[in-house]
């Protein structure tokens, strides 16, 4: 009992000690910021050089000078104060361990003897957790602001080298990034004014702000964090002064752990198309060895436009029936302009089954593998996720291989390397989602025709909405390249996308090089044949 009673007259006496050296600071700061009624009399009847340059800098400087000695005055008793409350804090700290040690710590004091422990720091990382895009989609202004995946392997790790966000000069287009660079300018300005640094360099009189900025470097090493240099002006144009940030990582956390059973899940693959029945007949090849002979979990939806070269698509789809027995397909015809959002819209609807049905919107020129196939259904989700891979676009066969004299088979062909093709990540073409999150989104803009932009409009609609979207490069998802051409119908915007597009198909930068400058090749091997010779 007396122990108890000491321990509160000792808390009395402690907070009574506090809350006088709090008035005595607020009482040391009021009297501080005053203004001298002296310097005010002077500054009014300032004599023969009031309206004068020198009389001005002489009166900024006295009152420079003093409100610097006033700020040290401040500086100094504010750090006296510290240390009296660190003190006092000690000898509190030092009674509840007594106190503690004899069992008899007072009901509710439990908490300031309270040290740091690993659920404090799961807390801590379960904020930064629920900050990030790892559960919920965001939403996103457009399609340059979504962070995409990289895929890996055991032996190989699938990237983009160079996507659309690495653009030589460009303004950060996600916020999160504008946050955090314009945040560590604020925190090194914070740094750089604060009293430990001003006590580390007792010349620097200077107060840093955002115009002595210069420039900043960072990067991120994955399994460390982020450093940042920052370089600031100093006293002359020759002097600056550097600061080093680092934001470390925290350790791997366990988000969720969930068996994922894809047995039952169905794809119902929908291919648009008009004319091009040899391509059809690649596409049903490769269709016939991945989904019937290995998955066996698809369905195949055909939009056909127009009825020339109607027959013959029939002729490989019946071909096909009576050589597998696979009878899971569906033939749509619409008597009307190639539109391919149009077909992809038609046939998503089309669907009479009860089922939500995975999609994949799919081309026919596309190769894709049974690996494939299941990625797509495990990054799509009804009402959560859909997925845009990133397919690997081949290059012209004949540029490739023009030192062959056979070209090899297509799975030879389809190697994931510079010298064979390039990630397309301008596409968003091909995607797995849900009927449901399609017919809720909104679906394709019916009102466009012909040849592009119907995709990106899709995936835009679901960078703005809750859903997250899945992005990453396809290690068995390719595009094979076929002959292009741009009708002279198409407007300017699509004409000059189109264009684009043929030209990246053909070859790499080095590969067009030595198409371009073939004569110089041939003439400098010539020339250094006959040096030979001679």
């Amino acid at each position: 009992m007396m122990l108890w009673r000491w321990l509160l007259a000792l808390m009395a006496r402690i907070g009574l000690i506090t809350l006088t050296l709090c008035c005595s600071l607020l009482l040391v700061y009021l009297l501080a910021c005053k203004p001298s009624s002296k310097r005010k009399h002077t500054s009014l009847l300032w004599s023969g050089g009031a309206t004068s340059k020198e009389g001005y800098m002489a009166l900024l400087q006295e009152r420079e000078d003093s409100h610097r000695h006033y700020i040290s005055s401040l500086t100094k008793q504010i750090g006296e104060l510290k240390e009296a409350l660190e003190e006092r804090t000690q000898q509190l700290q030092e009674s509840l361990e007594k106190a503690k040690s004899k069992g008899i710590l007072p009901q509710g004091l439990e908490s300031l003897h309270k040290i740091p422990t690993k659920s404090d720091l799961k807390e801590f990382f379960q904020s930064q957790l629920n900050q990030a895009e790892v559960k919920p989609g965001v939403e996103l202004p457009n399609e340059y602001a979504l962070i995409p995946y990289d895929t890996f392997t055991l032996q190989m790790v699938y990237q983009l080298e160079t996507g659309l966000t690495k653009h030589p000069a460009e303004r950060p287009v996600r916020r999160d990034r504008r946050n955090e660079l314009i945040g560590t300018v604020e925190t090194a300005l914070h740094v750089l004014n604060g009293p430990q640094q001003r006590a580390d360099n007792i010349r620097s009189k200077r107060t840093y702000s955002p115009s002595d900025f210069i420039q900043g470097l960072t990067r991120t090493e994955r399994t460390t964090g982020t450093v940042y240099e920052l370089m600031f002006k100093g006293s002359s144009t020759q002097d600056f002064t550097q600061l080093v940030l680092f934001r470390p990582f925290g350790p791997l956390m366990k988000v969720k752990s969930d068996n994922l059973n894809t047995r039952s899940i169905l794809i119902n693959i929908i291919v648009p198309l008009s004319g091009r029945v040899d391509a059809f007949r690649q596409f049903i090849t490769n269709f016939r060895e991945v989904c019937i002979q290995e998955d066996g979990r698809v369905h195949l939806t055909v939009v056909y436009f127009g009825r020339d070269q109607i027959d013959q698509v029939k002729a490989v789809l019946d071909q096909t029936t009576r050589e597998t027995r696979f009878r899971s397909f569906t033939l749509i015809q619409l008597n009307e302009e190639f539109s391919r959002g149009r077909g992809l819209d038609v046939a998503a609807r089309a669907w009479r089954q009860r089922q939500n049905v995975l999609l994949f919107f799919c081309d026919v020129d596309i190769h894709f593998t049974a690996d494939f196939l299941t990625s797509c259904r495990l990054n799509a989700e009804a009402g959560k996720k859909v997925y845009y891979p990133v397919l690997f676009s081949q290059y012209n066969p004949s540029v490739i291989y023009s030192n062959l004299t056979l070209l090899p088979s297509i799975k030879q062909q389809l190697v994931i390397k510079k010298e064979n093709g390039f990630w397309r990540d301008f596409g968003f073409g091909m995607t797995c989602q849900y009927r449901s999150d399609f017919i809720n989104i909104g679906g394709f803009d019916r009102s466009i025709r012909g040849w592009g932009l119907e995709d990106v409009h899709l995936y835009r609609k679901y960078l703005h909405s809750k859903l997250m979207v899945v992005r990453a490069p396809s290690r068995g998802l390719f595009h094979l390249w076929h002959d292009k051409s741009c009708a002279d119908e198409l407007p300017p915007d699509k004409y000059k996308m189109c264009m684009q597009t043929k030209a990246m198909n053909e070859a790499s930068h080095g590969q067009l090089g030595e198409v371009f400058f073939k004569q110089d090749i041939e003439l400098h091997l010539n020339s250094q044949k006959q040096l030979r010779e001679i």
